[in-house]
């Protein structure tokens, strides 16, 4: 079994054989993909689209590393509660290259929505766009766009009744943080 390891502070921990340095050099063209992200991120604007079709608003932050061999990236998105000014930990994001399909399979995890959502995803222009469907079976789509060295756009959409017609649900705008 695995070993876990407090550091200094004694508020974070290391699953051994988790971490990786890099993209593994096999496939270093196309990790780069989702590799571009790997690095600290401010979620300047979070905005989720309300039953009532109000929007409501959040700042957080993503964290994105490197995983298993450098053949995965993890990320993990957190929000900052207004009440507390605390950073609170909602959903990680599991991405690998698979090279039969040419595309990545994307995992995201979120305990607090009781809730597994996977994704195929692959480059389509300047954007990614992962596609795949919610809990109730309803087409999504998540899409990256906009993206620099410095920030990116990131957007779901969910296809409505119709079929042919895309509602966005949620959006982020986010922006590198300076390295410490």
């Amino acid at each position: 079994m695995g070993e876990t390891r407090a550091d200094s502070a004694g508020d974070s921990w290391l699953i051994e054989g988790l971490p990786a340095d890099g993209p593994h050099p096999e496939y270093v063209k196309e990790l780069s993909l989702f590799g571009q992200f790997v690095g600290d991120w401010s979620i300047v604007e979070w905005r989720n689209l309300d039953p009532d079709g109000s929007w409501s608003t959040a700042e957080g932050e993503l964290h994105a590393r490197w995983i298993l061999g450098g053949r995965a990236v993890q990320e993990v998105y957190s929000i900052i509660d207004t009440a507390s000014g605390r950073t609170l930990p909602l959903w990680t994001t599991l991405r690998f290259y698979d090279p039969g399909i040419d595309a990545w399979h994307c995992i995201w995890i979120s305990p607090m929505n009781h809730a597994v959502l996977q994704f195929v995803a692959r480059e389509v222009g300047r954007e990614i766009v992962l596609d795949g469907e919610n809990t109730r079976g309803i087409p999504i789509r998540w899409v990256f766009s906009e993206i620099t060295h410095e920030s990116f756009r990131w957007r779901a959409e969910q296809q409505q009744t119709s079929g042919s017609d895309w509602l966005m649900t949620e959006e982020m705008r986010l922006k590198r943080k300076p390295a410490t």
